[in-house]
């Protein structure tokens, strides 16, 4: 029976910023064929290294995983977005090293991720959130080039949230930065769609 693992961070585990509505794990479970499951070892909070603390957790007939982390650790990084710089390659320069210590930490989480056998799929990271200034938005690119380019190289599929979370009603009025009901259902419904893709519902062998 196949049994989907949500792992990353509060783009799955929402619970808290939904006011009592569905959660993604719950919309992800209403869209499931009778015969699977889906578990949510998601952490609200957690960055991309988290993510192989998470995997201690894995129940032993998973056969699905799907990652979506980054968020937190654009987060992290919003102090460089307000440094001084004495010039555009200097600042340019700063976003690389950042940008590199980003993919240093996504790839080795996708290394570990691929040694398990399982089916695996990411999320990119949404960038139309209300009040999210244009400096903010083109730095979150340099994390969803990171994580579209790893996953491309390891031959996993992409779900882009930033095509599904269009709309201010996507995000959640607790927390901007977490995905609403309506936000929440969008994602499970991408992922249920992957899910149905004879590519991807089976697992591996």
């Amino acid at each position: 029976m196949p049994h989907i693992i949500l792992l990353g961070d509060s783009i799955f585990d929402n619970a808290a910023y939904v006011q009592g509505g569905p959660a993604v794990i719950e919309h992800l479970r209403s869209r499931l064929q009778p015969d699977w499951r889906a578990t949510l070892l998601a952490v609200d909070g957690d960055v991309t290294e988290d993510v192989a603390i998470q995997i201690k957790r894995l129940p032993s007939d998973a056969t699905h995983l799907i990652i979506s982390c980054g968020g937190n650790d654009a987060l992290g990084q919003l102090g460089l977005l307000q440094e001084a710089s004495t010039s555009i390659i200097a600042s340019l320069n700063r976003l690389a090293d950042m940008q590199g210590g980003f993919r240093a930490h996504y790839r080795q989480m996708l290394d570990h991720v691929r040694t398990l056998g399982k089916k695996v799929a990411v999320c990119t990271i949404y960038d139309a959130i209300p009040q999210l200034d244009r400096g903010s938005t083109t730095a979150l690119s340099l994390f969803n080039d990171v994580i579209v380019r790893e996953a491309a190289g390891a031959q996993m599929p992409v779900i882009d949230l930033r095509l599904l979370c269009t709309e201010s009603s996507d995000y959640s009025g607790m927390s901007p930065i977490e995905p609403s009901v309506q936000g929440g259902n969008k994602i499970a419904g991408a992922i249920a769609a992957l899910l149905a893709s004879s590519h991807f519902s089976s697992p591996m062998p």
